[in-house]
């Protein structure tokens, strides 16, 4: 639990309870985000401190580039075809 008043330390700091007004606040002002902006995190990647602030601080994507879909692999710029631009392997039937 993100809000274990018997947890002096530790653990419980390192965690985000949305549904605590004081929580949502302190951790909003913390990471320079607005409320709404910090409960969009936590649903992304969950309660993890670390792992919203990892979230909220990385560049930027695209408006079509959905958050948790795969990057594709490569270097920028190259595609599955060789010089020739036909595909490097034979279609299989």
């Amino acid at each position: 639990m993100a809000d274990n008043r018997e947890l002096r330390g530790g653990s419980d700091r390192k965690r985000i309870d949305v549904h605590q007004d004081h929580e949502l606040r302190d951790w909003s002002t913390k990471l320079g985000v607005s409320p709404e902006r910090l409960k969009e995190a936590v649903q992304a990647v969950g309660d993890q401190a670390d792992k919203v602030q990892e979230y909220l601080h990385r560049p930027e994507r695209s408006d079509h580039e959905h958050p948790t879909a795969p990057r594709k692999a490569g270097k920028a710029g190259t595609s599955d075809k060789s010089a020739s631009g036909k595909p490097d392997k034979p279609h299989e039937r």
